[in-house]
């Protein structure tokens, strides 16, 4: 089990505990595999179809030959002199994407029984998320929720961005599991700050399992998302989907200890929508789960398609 305080952990360094900068700024190659120039600009439509934006900003996409009902401005001279037919130069959107990653490390995000902590997985995800805004001329900010005082990156561009949202990450997931505070604050202050950051339009991605949001959440990401466009990568361990059967010993925060059982007909949930995703959608909030025990190659597939409807 992936826990912190668990008997199996052995180091809080260990792989799937700890966050180091160095190997998510590392993550930089697999968020960008397979994606070429020609695909780099992307726009997400229902059904899961992602095409090619295309329009008249100031950034060339492509020259092809000129067809009937082309508009004259956007002749190549150059092509068209070259080879004596007329050729047009088409142009990509100008996309000024600010983004701001919220990841949730309070105290209930520290908790895994795979391969990493639920906290470890939203990072991962968030950053591959990330280098992908960043590599297409986007802003990328964070917001880092625990126990203590928001840890925060305002948006910016390129490596140096990232490096800076790395480095808080791990700066930040180390702190969380330093702290002796086992109670979860609610999200509402880190979601206020994370907005904060944002001019109206802005992008904002939340990485949590939700739980304990707090009362005011919903009401208050209800209201943001008349400004923003905000998305959720809500994070899943395997034991919560799939529960074997046994008895199972817990602590609460407050202090509270006891066993629980689980019999052999637990539901099993795999492959089943979350009902809150569900919920969300329908007021315009649209999210995807993610499996902590799957791994950032598993990741970075789920982010390509996040990354194209923002």
């Amino acid at each position: 089990m992936a826990s912190p305080s668990g008997p199996s952990t052995g180091s809080a360094h260990g792989p799937g505990i700890h966050l180091s900068g160095e190997a998510l700024m590392g993550l930089r190659h697999l968020a960008r595999r397979g994606v070429s120039p020609a695909t780099r600009t992307l726009a997400g439509l229902p059904g899961g179809i992602v095409t090619r934006r295309r329009g008249r900003g100031s950034e060339p996409d492509d020259v092809r030959l000129w067809s009937e009902g082309d508009d004259r401005r956007h002749i190549d001279r150059n092509a068209t002199a070259r080879t004596g037919i007329l050729h047009v130069r088409t142009h990509h959107d100008e996309r000024d994407r600010a983004v701001v990653l919220l990841a949730d490390f309070r105290p209930s995000m520290l908790f895994g029984t795979r391969r990493a902590l639920r906290s470890v997985a939203a990072a991962e995800a968030l950053v591959l998320l990330g280098w992908r805004i960043v590599g297409d001329g986007g802003r990328i900010g964070l917001v880092a929720a625990s126990s203590g005082e928001p840890v925060v990156v305002r948006p910016g561009g390129g490596e140096r961005a990232m490096t800076a949202v790395t480095g808080a990450l791990a700066m930040a997931h180390a702190q969380a599991l330093a702290a002796s505070d086992r109670m979860d604050p609610p999200l509402d202050r880190s979601l206020t700050v994370a907005a904060s950051l944002l001019p109206s339009g802005g992008h904002l991605v939340i990485g949590s399992a939700l739980d304990a949001p707090g009362p005011e959440f919903d009401h208050l990401l209800t209201v943001l998302a008349e400004r923003l466009s905000i998305r959720l990568v809500l994070v899943s361990d395997a034991f919560e989907r799939r529960k074997p059967a046994g008895f199972f010993p817990f602590a609460t925060p407050d202090g509270q200890r006891g066993t629980v059982q689980v019999g052999r007909s637990a539901a099993n949930t795999d492959g089943v929508p979350d009902d809150r995703l569900i919920a969300y959608a329908r007021r315009g909030i649209e999210g995807l789960r993610l499996d902590a025990e799957a791994g950032p190659e598993a990741y970075a597939p789920l982010m390509e398609r996040l990354d194209a409807v923002l």
